[in-house]
């Protein structure tokens, strides 16, 4: 059954801006704060601050800092009876979040390892390496 008292709502697509007045069902105008990216601040006026774009100090971002290089990497596979560790020489071609492409010198193969199972890597050559905040240094100590 109908109910007269109450008015029927419309549904509208609309688009909604940042800060722009909208109005509501009722008929009252609100303000929609903007759309904020995570931990960017606001000023009172509603005006959004940038904030500083950098990655943070990931294997995977260190490993993409020094594409083309030798490296030794050392992984252990859990409950594997076969082959608990492994060890895996190559040029790295690409690191990803979970995975690291590497090309073997002897034999051509590309190898893609994955990052949960990696220990540690060894390099012979100096490393690029940069950090949040600081400018990309090769080989410093």
């Amino acid at each position: 059954m109908y109910n007269h008292s109450v008015p029927p709502v419309h549904f509208v697509n609309q688009v909604r801006y940042p800060g722009v007045p909208q109005r509501s069902v009722a008929g009252y105008a609100g303000n929609v704060p903007p759309q904020v990216p995570s931990g960017a601040p606001i000023t009172p006026g509603g005006a959004v601050l940038p904030t500083q774009q950098f990655e943070q100090s990931y294997i995977e971002n260190i490993l993409r800092l020094n594409l083309g290089k030798q490296g030794t990497f050392y992984m252990t596979y859990e409950n594997n009876s076969q082959w608990n560790a492994k060890v895996f020489t190559g040029i790295i071609e690409a690191a990803g979040r979970d995975h690291i492409i590497i090309s073997e010198r002897q034999t051509g193969r590309r190898v893609i390892l994955l990052m949960v199972n990696l220990d540690y890597v060894v390099f012979d050559e100096p490393l690029t390496y940069q950090y949040p905040g600081h400018v990309g240094t090769q080989g410093g100590r």
